[in-house]
């Protein structure tokens, strides 16, 4: 069987929150570059691919050297946009890297990939320990999720879970990291369901997947994400970089 992993990393100019982020100065160098070499070091990723609605982040990649395919501005999510992407691409399984996570571990990649392979999962994500992830579980912008004995999720959540009733035992939360990957066939099927009510009440597409009885295989890292939601993040993420060099 034909085994091909690609990475598609969606990159959109017009975040709310902080516009033109793909494009913000990290040490001298585009974020979306960041995210790019990282990625692209992964060995089991054969390929990676920006996909954007924007000009401007096209020609950056390009100035660097990466390869990037301009998709339709009228995606609602990014899952969409990595969807029409892939259509153009040689592969079995596909990879969505956050453009935010310019300090994407290739050794996460890696174990999320051969985890899918082995498992057989429809789609896979990740999650870190809370204890080790620097975030408040509190914090509504920290997507909880909690997961059976075999390592699936059983849902994710921007309020806290599980709840803790007074005399009941202590459950660890973990921290939702942004990654994914789902088999080409399962990324079709995917973006041709609708919205389900806990997709819209949560605004979190995975919840998608479990609404329509899919199973989504979860890998526990150690590892830290550290994702740009702000530019004040920016500070952090040059600090990390120095501290490897």
């Amino acid at each position: 069987m034909h085994q091909r992993t690609v990475a598609v990393i969606p990159a959109r100019y017009g975040s709310t929150r902080f516009p033109g982020k793909p494009l913000a100065l990290i040490a001298g160098l585009p974020m979306i570059q960041h995210t790019y070499q990282s990625t692209l070091a992964c060995p089991e990723i054969a390929e990676v691919v920006v996909a954007t609605d924007d000009e401007r982040i096209m020609a950056a990649v390009a100035a660097f050297g990466g390869k990037a395919v301009l998709t339709s501005p009228d995606h609602q999510t990014g899952t969409d946009r990595i969807a029409e992407a892939a259509e153009q691409l040689d592969c079995d399984l596909v990879v969505n890297v956050q453009g935010d996570e310019p300090l994407m571990s290739g050794a996460v990649l890696s174990a999320l990939i051969r985890n899918m392979r082995s498992t057989h999962a429809d789609m896979g994500t990740a999650a870190v320990p809370f204890a080790l992830s620097g975030r408040e579980p509190s914090d509504s912008n920290a997507v909880k999720v909690v997961i059976d004995r075999r390592g699936y999720a059983l849902y994710f959540s921007r309020a806290l879970i599980p709840h803790q009733r007074v005399g009941g035992q202590a459950v660890e939360p973990l921290l939702h990291w942004g990654l994914y990957a789902y088999t080409r066939d399962f990324l079709r099927q995917f973006v041709s369901w609708p919205q389900g009510q806990l997709e819209s009440c949560e605004m979190l597409e995975q919840l998608r997947a479990l609404e329509n009885g899919a199973r989504i295989w979860v890998l526990v890292t150690t590892e830290r994400s550290v994702g740009v939601d702000v530019p004040e993040d920016i500070t952090l993420v040059e600090k990390i970089l120095q501290q490897h060099r």
